[in-house]
């Protein structure tokens, strides 16, 4: 089945809503999809095309400054953030 590329910007927008919400935190890729009920795979799809769009960075490492193998945490790039924060804020004016 071919999704619409409408439709993952719609996705897209609700993955980068949901880390606006966690952020500072990374969150896994498994996490994301979870909370907004997709699949991993598509969710880690779409997540390396915000990377590529420069909206979300990927955490390699955990905690301690150990590599994962095959996990990835996920954050807004700060650029990205302040323009939420911005948004947020002018939305709540009357």
């Amino acid at each position: 089945m071919k999704i619409s590329d409408k439709k993952k910007q719609k996705i897209s927008e609700q993955i980068l809503l949901y880390l606006f919400i966690k952020n500072p935190s990374p969150i896994y890729t498994s996490y994301i999809a979870q909370e907004i009920a997709r699949d991993e795979e598509f969710v880690k799809k779409l997540l390396l095309d915000l990377k590529k769009k420069k909206l979300v960075t990927e955490v390699k490492k955990n905690k301690f400054g150990f590599e994962y193998l095959r996990r990835s945490r996920w954050k807004l790039t700060p650029a990205v953030y302040e323009l939420y924060s911005k948004r947020q804020n002018t939305s709540r004016l009357p």
